[in-house]
């Protein structure tokens, strides 16, 4: 998946603004960051919940990986160029609704949560 589709569809969740954080891009929702794009682009950062995490790191271990910060797992690094586009949306929706407030999810007639 090519980061400028990745950027394109998160954007195209509800209440999504694009905001630098430090050196890298991310996307939040209501202030919350629930994805970052580090400098050159090559994967992504996703906050999502444990189970989530533990089943795409299951699912899909040839593109994605823990993600550590200070020792702690945090979320779930996923590589663009090997993750096919239809797992790369969903992964960031499942960060989105993480980070979400409830009533944007019960307002959010797409949403499967």
């Amino acid at each position: 998946m090519k980061s400028a589709t990745l950027r394109t569809y998160a954007l195209s969740l509800p209440e999504v603004t694009e905001q630098p954080h430090h050196h890298s891009g991310s996307f939040r929702v209501r202030g919350k960051i629930f994805v970052t794009i580090p400098p050159g682009q090559t994967h992504i950062h996703l906050f999502v919940s444990e189970e989530q995490r533990e089943q795409a790191l299951a699912m899909y271990p040839e593109f994605t990986e823990k993600l550590l910060w200070g020792g702690k797992v945090v979320g779930l690094r996923l590589a663009l160029a090997s993750a096919p586009a239809a797992v790369a949306k969903q992964l960031v929706r499942q960060a989105w609704g993480n980070k979400a407030p409830k009533a944007l999810l019960a307002s959010d007639a797409g949403g499967d949560w």
